[in-house]
């Protein structure tokens, strides 16, 4: 159960209808639990949003993209994240084979070598914090440094993610189990 109350437009304030009419342009109907709860606090969910948008329009490769965001999830153990972003791996061309060996993506044949230097990148920054100069070398032989600092806020941001969803305890929603 949830640590705060989920929202939607039923129990929330008029004024914060705003939220609810963007949530529902540019997001999954229905809406989805993490955003419901942090509807509790609109004025910085808009700005979540907006930050989550200039990420998703970034020139990292949607596929690295999410194999960054798939990887974090697996390293923290964060259910709630894998469930959301399957999808969204299977329409950046990772392939159903690929999302189930991501925890095995140092030894699976199935990644290539830039892949498997993105996915160590995000594996060493969600466990380590620091990215060492040899994992740092091996994503930059293949990003240029705009993508890499991309990369970078990209895993950043869905770390965040992760630690939002624990300590709010948020549910997955049905029809994703």
């Amino acid at each position: 159960m949830s640590r705060v109350k989920y929202l939607d437009r039923s129990n929330c304030a008029g004024a914060d209808q705003a939220i609810f009419d963007r949530l529902e342009r540019e997001r999954k109907v229905p809406t989805a639990n993490i955003f419901r709860a942090l509807a509790n606090v609109p004025e910085i969910l808009d700005q979540f949003l907006s930050y989550a948008n200039a990420l998703r329009a970034s020139e990292l490769s949607p596929k690295l993209r999410e194999l960054a965001i798939l990887t974090v999830g697996h390293c923290t153990g964060s259910e709630y994240e894998i469930a959301h972003h399957q999808s969204h791996g299977l329409k950046a061309g990772i392939s159903e084979a690929q999302l189930k060996a991501i925890p095995e993506f140092k030894t699976s044949p199935l990644f290539d070598t830039c892949e498997r230097a993105v996915m160590k990148f995000a594996e060493e920054s969600t466990q380590k914090v620091n990215v060492s100069a040899q994992t740092w070398c091996a994503a930059a032989e293949f990003l240029p440094e705009r993508q890499l600092v991309e990369l970078v806020l990209t895993i950043a941001w869905y770390n965040s993610g992760v630690r939002i969803m624990g300590a709010l305890d948020i549910e997955l929603e049905e029809g994703y189990r």
